[in-house]
């Protein structure tokens, strides 16, 4: 029996259930109780807050609209190998198996739909650039 005994221990120990028992304790931290070496933290405890602030969740809207703005603008077939090949990342293979189109076809569609959003995104950088400078 104290093989039995042993044998479930260590299957109990190793077992999922066991390793997230232990994790939930751990993650505990008091902020009002005093640290393991005894001494009282007077001090505000720094805890991170992962937040955007304000400013750059702002910034990253008005990104997307920018960037939505600018994809609605491709054509149909040039929006839609962006979207597969750097968007979804398939491989050009992919996206021409996908398409029914040839590999260089594919590799030809990309590369003028990269093209056309450098030039209209590269446009509205330099408008708004120009716009906060001024």
């Amino acid at each position: 029996m104290p093989e039995r005994d042993s044998l479930f221990q260590f299957l109990r120990e190793k077992s999922g259930l066991a390793k997230l028992r232990r994790r939930r304790l751990s993650t505990w931290v008091s902020l009002d109780q005093p640290r393991d070496d005894g001494e009282i933290v007077s001090v505000a405890v720094d805890i991170a807050d992962w937040r955007d602030n304000p400013e750059e969740s702002y910034s990253k809207a008005e990104l997307r609209a920018i960037l939505a703005e600018a994809l609605q603008g491709l054509e149909t077939p040039l929006r839609i190998v962006f979207a597969l090949r750097d968007m979804e990342d398939l491989s050009c293979e992919e996206t021409a198996r996908t398409l029914g189109l040839s590999v260089p076809a594919v590799k030809s569609r990309l590369m003028r739909a990269r093209l056309k959003l450098r030039k209209k995104l590269s446009f509205c950088f330099n408008e708004r650039s120009l716009l906060a400078a001024g």
